[in-house]
């Protein structure tokens, strides 16, 4: 029998479609998260069936399992807490083991936080790269994020509010200060699309906003920034000037986009310093 992937709501449960209703209702059981979080939905539709936890500590282990039960002829429905599996939450190493071992599997349309973030931003959508959580310590942040500087395409980030600020300042700290827009709270009350830069939003942005995961649209890089050697005079002047290279560096790689050891390199090779 199949595995079943079925998108949950975000925020608002009228968002839960007929169709994932059924394929919960149908299947034998339920592989989920947070099984608290699950028995919630399934409560509130009035659906009773065994759960099984499936999260980002254990679902390896459960791959065998699952995968006997989908041999014994079972229909598994895989949910995430919210939104679709395996985009930005458990699921994926489920769904890979299902597909290499032949087993027939399904994923239904439905709620997710990507595209309604990216619709209410106002961005250019004819394309744009989903990056998700940036992972990792903050060299690995960087790499990836050099990896992304130059692309012309709308990027697409998912950011937990205890790491906003933070997340923010590293964002800029390489690609520069772009326009962006930060959208909170999707399908719910009080859904909300704040728009900005990456850097005034750490300046404006009221501590009572700083509730549920943010989804962060970015535009995509400008031809200037990709060929723009202006910075080089600018750092020069700067270090003439006497300021620190440190400084120089983060201070240019915010407002132009540019890698800092890249602009520390040309520092210490073309501006030396008076003994």
């Amino acid at each position: 029998m199949p595995l079943i992937i079925v998108p949950t709501p975000v925020g608002n449960l009228e968002d839960m479609t007929l169709r994932g209703l059924r394929e919960l209702r149908e299947a034998d059981v339920i592989a989920c998260e947070d099984t608290r979080r699950t028995l919630r939905l399934l409560n509130h539709f009035e659906i009773k069936k065994p759960l099984v936890s499936c999260h980002e500590h254990n679902e390896t282990e459960r791959v065998e399992p699952l995968m006997a039960r989908l041999a014994a002829g079972e229909r598994v429905a895989l949910v995430s807490d919210a939104g679709t599996p395996g985009l930005s939450d458990p699921g994926a190493i489920m769904i890979r083991a299902a597909i290499e071992r032949g087993f027939p599997v399904d994923a239904l349309p439905g709620a997710n936080a990507l595209l309604p973030a990216l619709l209410l931003s106002g961005a250019e959508m004819e394309s744009f790269i989903f990056v998700g959580f940036l992972k990792g310590k903050d060299e690995e942040k960087r790499k990836r994020l050099e990896e992304l500087r130059t692309l012309r395409e709308t990027l697409v980030f998912y950011i937990s509010p205890h790491r906003l600020f933070k997340e923010l300042a590293l964002i800029a700290s390489v690609l520069g200060d772009r326009r962006a827009s930060l959208v909170r709270e999707i399908s719910k009350v009080h859904q909300e699309s704040i728009r900005g830069t990456l850097l005034t939003f750490c300046d404006t942005m009221p501590e009572e906003k700083i509730r549920g995961e943010f989804v962060c649209v970015i535009e995509g890089a400008a031809e200037e920034i990709r060929c723009d050697e202006s910075w080089r005079d600018e750092a020069a002047a700067m270090a003439r000037a006497g300021e620190a290279t440190k400084d120089i560096a983060a201070s240019l790689a915010a407002k132009h986009g540019v890698n800092r050891n890249a602009i520390k390199k040309f520092i210490i090779e073309n501006c030396p310093r008076e003994e």
